[in-house]
């Protein structure tokens, strides 16, 4: 009885086998864009300011944090302006524009001075420490004029601390789009500028900093690798078998149903951890 056998590797010095291999391709899916509505040189602010107030009390030798109960929402560019992009020689641009990573994203939370607080210490600084967050979630010191976008708080492997003059600052916050809300834990403490390091018990403790997210309406793609095996129809009915050692001499069958395409039976197949080896075997 002959047999036919297929394998997926090219391999020397046996012109009886057939050999082929998978053509692999990559996606990218983009907005369709007509004329865009208009092309931002700033970064919108994403709503209102929602304000964390940092105060010192000279009693007690420590600074104390006012939270607000709103949460902000990161907005991808998508739904908050669309139809308008960002200018590719701003610095924001590969994070924000849609038509790069497309990242949701607020400038809303900002830091400042509780207009009730003691002057601080002579000789001290107030710090800002980001305790935790999840890798995703982006922080940038932003500015308009200059163009400034520069990793804080651990983002792109920045220093999670950041020295901080009291005056109003509003960190950009990133994050892929979708409904999953983000939080981060910060805290803020006062620092010896002579010797720079933290005086004990001046810490807020932790306050956490949190947003929800929204989706930009993009559809998700699912990519995935497919083995495609195909011999020519015809009157003649052939079994597929694999097997992962060809010196074993066991064979078993594919469990796939073979369907007709372009004349062609075709089998697809999910690739395997292991090298397999085909071949086909005349039906009984």
């Amino acid at each position: 009885m002959r047999k036919k056998t297929v394998k997926t590797q090219p391999r020397k010095n046996h012109p009886w086998q057939q050999w082929f291999g998978i053509a692999t391709s990559c996606l990218l899916l983009t907005t369709p864009r007509t004329a865009p509505a208009g092309t931002l040189t700033t970064v919108p602010m994403q709503g209102g300011m929602v304000m964390p107030r940092i105060s010192y009390h000279a009693e007690h030798g420590h600074l104390h944090v006012h939270m607000t109960t709103e949460i902000p929402q990161l907005i991808p560019l998508l739904v908050s302006h669309p139809g308008d992009q960002f200018n590719p020689n701003d610095p924001w641009f590969d994070d924000l524009d849609p038509s790069r990573r497309g990242l949701a994203f607020s400038r809303r939370y900002g830091f400042v001075m509780d207009s009730v607080t003691d002057p601080l210490p002579p000789g001290t600084v107030i710090y800002l420490r980001k305790i935790e967050g999840p890798p995703e979630l982006g922080f940038y010191r932003y500015s308009a004029n200059p163009k400034l976008w520069q990793p804080i708080f651990g983002t792109a492997g920045s220093p999670t601390t950041l020295a901080w003059d009291g005056v109003m600052f509003h960190p950009a916050v990133t994050a892929p789009p979708g409904t999953n809300p983000y939080h981060a834990t910060f805290e803020a403490y006062l620092v010896d500028l002579a010797t720079g390091q933290p005086i004990p018990n001046s810490s807020t403790g932790p306050f956490q900093l949190r947003w929800t997210n929204m989706p930009d309406g993009r559809p998700a793609l699912d990519i995935q690798w497919t083995v495609r095996i195909r011999w020519p129809d015809g009157p003649r009915s052939w079994l597929l078998e694999q097997t992962t050692d060809l010196n074993s001499g066991q064979w078993e069958s594919v469990p796939a149903e073979p369907m007709i395409l372009d004349g062609h039976r075709t089998v697809f197949l999910d690739p395997a951890a292991a090298r397999r080896f085909y071949r086909l075997r005349p039906a009984p």
